[in-house]
């Protein structure tokens, strides 16, 4: 059985959020709101809402219970300072942490998720599940013979 650890995640990703689509529905809010302090523009991808959460999904399977503000800090960059003055180094700064909640709480409606007290959020069975299904179709697509002995 193919898990999410035996196909590339970027492939993985790509192909949750195609099935995401048709689950969860994008915020109104979404197309105009930066994902972090350290952004001066507001996301350019026009799926951008479904690849941040099936990037969430499968940062929550690999890393869970994990809680949001752990996400930000991973989602987050490098802030700078002014390009006139620089007198101090750049620094971390977290990413939005609206939009991860908002996506966890949509993969929690859709049974993905679960809130566990104290600790954060981490996958369901279902969540397993939808995972493992997606890296099997994502296996099959790819032609790259070295994946084969995970078939």
């Amino acid at each position: 059985m193919v898990t999410l650890y035996d196909v590339p995640a970027a492939d993985l990703i790509e192909e949750v959020a195609d099935r995401l689509e048709e689950r969860i529905e994008e915020p109104e809010w979404a197309g105009f709101t930066k994902t972090g302090p350290n952004r001066e523009l507001p996301p350019q991808q026009d799926d951008f809402w479904f690849v941040r959460t099936a990037s969430l999904l499968r940062k929550v399977a690999d890393n869970g219970p994990i809680g949001v503000e752990r996400l930000a800090t991973e989602y987050g960059g490098s802030k700078a300072g002014t390009n006139r003055y620089r007198v101090s180094p750049s620094e971390h700064s977290a990413g939005s942490k609206k939009i991860i909640r908002v996506a966890l709480q949509q993969l929690e409606e859709e049974g993905f998720v679960e809130t566990a007290k104290g600790e954060g959020r981490r996958i369901t069975d279902d969540g397993t599940a939808f995972l493992d299904e997606a890296a099997g179709d994502v296996l099959e697509e790819l032609d790259r013979p070295e994946l084969e002995r995970y078939a």
